[in-house]
């Protein structure tokens, strides 16, 4: 009989065999569903990061399971060298969802941030006028959108600059959630767009003042840059609306799916899977989209007949169960919580988020290993959550989450952190 492989055993295969780009909390999960996760010897997790965001619909939900599965015994690539009888209607789908004449399909969210910077180029030059080789698109400082040398090129971390350079020309990064500085920088020549996260989960979940992006959507208007959104982590009934650019307002109530902002580039991932299938979109209009013209830009694997089914049922499951409202409702309940504990505790100092995306502030330094060393005892009290940044622990649960089972997973939370020892 073959051996069944521990935590210790699997960790340890990982470690010899594996590159060394990540350092995960000791958790070696075998199982999922709804908001829970099990580990190999049978322990069950509360799930607190939803594979960042991507399993927004809970672990294998048996609707995307179901179209994974029919797809998947019928056809799953063709390339885009053909048609196919999928992706025509899902790029229907997904215009009509996000209210958009084109969607560019693609597979993870780098990808699709890199698509949306060359479109951005691409319609500088051919509708801006603005001269070959010398379009300049502005980034938020803080921001993080994946790890090519392309998009690290416009990075403030060290850990994702150092050592990879030289880096793409062409990025000014300005401060965010500052529009003073963004006026200043759309008034230089040259400009093509600004792209940036409606709040920034990577950095910490940092949420900007209200009316900063519907501010800056309109200077960008006034001095004819692109306004590009990277939705991948916010978007999808992450923050309790459809896409955090439907309203940047301080309001705590689900204001439906009429957009206060409409980026004239919006970049989705993550949750658009499900978490079952990678898939990413680029959605523009016309005047956007059609810069780019056969055998400028594409994919394999992107607009595969597979992840157009998984797409699709994904984003039904958002509309049908009324996850953007559910994550609304219990984001207001986490965050209450969570105030009472910075109340009660010398350890937390503050909690910030919108809807189900969340982070608390551990009263330490970056540098200090306190988050993590909270994080290890969350999973021994049930919980998984990640630490960023040193100092902060970012909480977003499955949007499936009921509020008897985010009260539950609020007193973990707590007790570990009242009774935690640095």
């Amino acid at each position: 009989m073959e051996k069944t492989l521990s935590s210790q055993d699997l960790m340890k295969i990982e470690d010899q065999y594996g590159a060394h780009n990540y350092h995960p909390l000791p958790a070696v999960l075998a199982k999922g569903e709804g908001v829970y996760v099990w580990d190999v010897e049978g322990k069950k997790y509360y799930d607190f990061l939803s594979a960042y965001s991507a399993v927004n619909q809970g672990h294998c939900h048996p609707r995307i399971i179901n179209a994974l599965k029919e797809q998947a015994e019928t056809l799953t690539l063709t390339s885009r060298a053909f048609y196919n009888d999928k992706l025509g209607p899902y790029e229907k789908y997904m215009s009509a969802y996000f209210q958009y004449d084109k969607v560019l399909p693609i597979n993870s969210g780098v990808e699709a941030v890199e698509t949306a910077l060359k479109l951005c180029r691409k319609w500088a030059y051919e509708k801006k006028g603005i001269p070959t080789n010398k379009a300049k698109i502005l980034f938020a400082s803080g921001n993080f959108h994946g790890r090519t040398l392309a998009v690290i090129s416009a990075s403030t971390d060290p850990s994702s600059t150092t050592g990879f350079g030289p880096y793409m020309p062409g990025y000014d990064v300005i401060p965010y959630n500052d529009l003073e500085k963004l006026e200043e920088a759309l008034q230089q020549e040259n400009v093509a767009g600004f792209i940036v996260e409606p709040i920034q989960g990577e950095a910490g979940v940092f949420v900007p003042d209200e009316g900063y992006l519907k501010k800056a959507s309109e200077l960008c208007k006034k001095y004819n840059a692109l306004f590009i959104a990277d939705e991948v982590q916010t978007g999808i009934a992450r923050t309790g609306r459809l896409l955090a650019t439907c309203g940047n307002c301080s309001c705590e109530k689900s204001c439906g799916h009429q957009p206060e902002v409409k980026p004239d580039i919006l970049i989705l991932g993550k949750a658009l899977s499900g978490g079952v299938f990678p898939v990413s979109a680029v959605l523009a209009n016309d005047d956007i989209m059609l810069c780019i013209k056969p055998g400028e830009h594409g994919s394999t694997f992107g607009g595969n007949p597979l992840a157009c089914a998984v797409a699709i049922a994904a984003l039904e499951v958002i509309k049908d169960e009324q996850l953007a409202e559910n994550a609304m409702k219990l984001g207001q309940v986490f965050r209450s919580r969570m105030q009472s504990l910075v109340d009660k505790s010398d350890l937390v100092n503050l909690v910030r988020g919108k809807g189900l995306l969340n982070a608390i502030v551990i009263n330490d330094t970056e540098d200090s290993s306190t988050a993590w060393d909270i994080c290890v005892a969350l999973k021994e009290n049930g919980l998984l959550a990640k630490p960023t940044h040193g100092n902060i622990i970012r909480f977003a649960p499955p949007l499936v989450i009921t509020e008897e089972e985010i009260h539950a997973c609020c007193d973990i939370i707590e007790t570990t952190i009242l009774q935690f020892k640095k």
